[in-house]
């Protein structure tokens, strides 16, 4: 995650907000199938003949379902990628049970956040937007400006990373990573997803409060003020940074609730 300027945030908002309504849209159009058969013209002639022997009516009653596995499910199960670009590696799938993390642990996946290849992809496209944009005018055109944009753009993303994810958890002996729902209606998904923001899990699988985003993104927007210019270092403008950066995390959880769907019904990604 990153601090944005507040052009390149509405943009990424309403993307997110684009995902989201699609989304709704799918599941609001698709029905309950699993029920049908893939030949109903097969399913009505046994239907009509019945089993041939009480034998195979017996084996038949008797046949246990298959798994989400044996039928080449991937219904709640989260992949290492998103389209086998975006790093996913903090995701857990539904009813998954993992030990809790060293602290070696959060450090190594804070970097693997921070410092991935996609992320360097992602920060030079927003580094273009926000010079197009003329985002911050004391950082200048031209070459030398784009190369102002990119390092801010670059640590920003890597100091949110580390805050909320290694240094806060770390101390609070906090689990940063995200639990997939993956069972209920749209609505109590997205409130699960969004309730993220202040609902974290302890090391040992309790719910409680979650500081280390509250207070992690914080300390990255106040950290931030140490090298931007110096009319971005208001308390409002570094309270409108933390408000902005915890609302794109939870926009984030939302999609990463809903991955598994997706990835299952369109793009059939194993890992």
């Amino acid at each position: 995650m990153r601090i944005l300027s507040f052009s390149s945030a509405r943009q990424w908002l309403a993307l997110f907000a684009l995902v989201g309504l699609s989304m709704a849209c799918a599941f609001g159009q698709s029905g309950d199938n699993s029920a049908l058969p893939d030949d109903p013209g097969t399913a009505l002639s046994q239907s009509a003949n019945g089993p041939s022997t009480p034998v195979a009516a017996s084996q038949s009653q008797q046949a246990a379902p298959k798994s989400d596995a044996q039928n080449g499910s991937l219904e709640g199960k989260q992949t290492k990628r998103i389209l086998g670009i975006v790093p996913n590696f903090r995701s857990v799938s539904v009813d998954e049970k993992l030990p809790p993390e060293s602290v070696k642990d959060k450090f190594k996946e804070s970097s693997e956040d921070a410092f991935d290849y996609s992320d360097f992809i992602f920060v030079a496209l927003l580094a273009g937007v926000d010079q197009a944009e003329g985002s911050y005018p004391e950082f200048h055109q031209g070459v030398v400006g784009y190369g102002r944009y990119y390092w801010h753009d670059l640590v920003d993303q890597a100091d949110e990373d580390y805050q909320v994810e290694f240094v806060f958890p770390a101390a609070l002996h906090q689990d940063s990573r995200y639990y997939t729902l993956g069972r209920g209606g749209f609505p109590k998904r997205i409130f699960y997803a969004f309730s993220r923001i202040v609902v974290t899990r302890t090391d040992n699988g309790n719910e409680t409060f979650n500081t280390s985003e509250i207070v992690g993104a914080g300390a990255a927007a106040g950290i931030s003020d140490l090298y931007y210019p110096s009319r971005e270092r208001t308390w409002t403008k570094t309270g409108q940074r933390w408000v902005l950066n915890m609302g794109l995390d939870g926009a984030t959880f939302s999609f990463k609730e809903f991955w598994p769907d997706l990835n299952n019904k369109f793009f059939h990604q194993k890992n």
